[in-house]
């Protein structure tokens, strides 16, 4: 079927929205009309050549849409049902049988092969092949094909357009708390970076009854909207030194960190505003595949320090997002104070508002 779709067709260029065509679902995908989708800094990530994936392609993974047409074999969903659309995982390795799909030992070439895991690209642009099938969905676009694995049916009645996000960013931070670390109510969390991932954090921790949720952020703004859902504090990085700010908040240090930003020197500031056995979890992409983070061996030890890299929150889509629902529905995650919605015609207008941080989580409505 003809669709039009956002392609990225060179590395740092803008994207191209134009008519290309979708293979029809085979065995196990399913066709999902888009009714919206989050841009995420991943997606840009990947067109900037910091993640693989083939180009010309079409990026997109926090697509919502409806139910259009199921392939062979599909019995999670049926023509018509509402679903959000996750990232890709086999089912089949030892992490996806511990219910731990985020760590799927084939998530690179599923997520980022840029074509069917079992044949050729599913979209084409006359006879040019574009990469596909990113994170199972490549849902910058009005249609996009999926798997069973990686939708999720939800209820009719909640706001299809804005929920797309909860399948990556909003997931991501809010498992970072709710699951990675499963962090207990009354402790201390801090936050670097106040973008969608980060702010996502906040809200689950607000959720969650932390005692103090720390966000440090450069934009007024952003500092703002923190506190206003649910943060103790909200620092300026310009303001000194991010562990000393941190400990005159908390003089022991936080239990917990969360570093969104993926800057190496950032990260290393996150160490020692750690307390006494206090985990550190990484989660933004860096810019420079090569960054690194050092860590005095003995200060770990005497400090019994936990690192953990986290991927999509340590989340099993099918069991997290509907609890995310659950609590938004409670008006206790009010991740949709973070969404503002934009065309998909204007995608390079809604990736220059992002970056200047005009917007949080901009949802593209085809």
């Amino acid at each position: 079927m003809d669709i039009t779709a956002a392609v990225a067709t060179t590395v740092g260029g803008d994207f191209s929205v134009e008519q290309v065509a979708l293979d029809g679902p085979a065995e196990g995908e399913v066709l999902v009309e888009i009714k919206g989708v989050g841009l995420c800094h991943t997606d840009l990530a990947a067109k900037d050549g910091h993640l693989p994936f083939p180009l010309p392609g079409v990026f997109g993974h926090e697509g919502s849409g409806i139910v259009r047409a199921v392939g062979a074999g599909v019995t999670k969903v049926a023509e018509g049902d509402p679903v959000l659309l996750s990232f890709a995982s086999c089912g089949d390795c030892t992490q996806c049988r511990r219910d731990e799909p985020s760590y799927c030992q084939n998530f690179m070439p599923l997520n980022f092969g840029g074509a069917r895991p079992d044949g050729p690209s599913a979209l084409t642009r006359g006879a040019e092949a574009l990469g596909s099938d990113f994170f199972g969905q490549s849902s910058f676009a009005t249609h996009a094909l999926a798997h069973e694995r990686n939708v999720v049916k939800v209820d009719a009645d909640l706001p299809l357009e804005i929920m797309g996000p909860l399948g990556c960013g909003v997931q991501t931070g809010a498992g970072a708390v709710l699951r990675s670390f499963d962090c207990p109510a009354g402790s201390s969390l801090l936050v670097l970076g106040g973008g969608s991932v980060g702010l996502s954090a906040v809200l689950a921790a607000a959720a969650r009854e932390l005692s103090t949720i720390i966000v440090v952020e450069p934009l007024p703004a952003r500092r703002d909207l923190a506190l206003s859902l649910g943060a103790t504090h909200a620092l300026d990085p310009a303001d000194g030194p991010v562990d000393e700010q941190v400990r005159a908040v908390l003089a022991e240090g936080v239990d917990y960190a969360i570093d969104t930003t993926g800057v190496a020197a950032v990260v290393q500031q996150a160490v020692a505003a750690l307390a006494q056995r206090g985990s550190l979890g990484i989660i933004g992409v860096p810019s420079d595949p090569e960054a690194a983070l050092s860590v005095g061996l003995i200060h770990a030890q005497v400090i019994g320090i936990t690192v953990k890299g986290i991927v999509e929150g340590d989340s099993d889509p099918d069991v997290f997002l509907p609890e995310l629902i659950e609590l938004y529905r409670a008006g206790r995650f009010p991740f949709d104070k973070l969404v503002t919605t934009m065309p998909l015609s204007e995608i390079n207008e809604a990736v220059a508002a992002q970056h200047r941080g005009e917007a949080v989580k901009i949802v593209l409505v085809p």
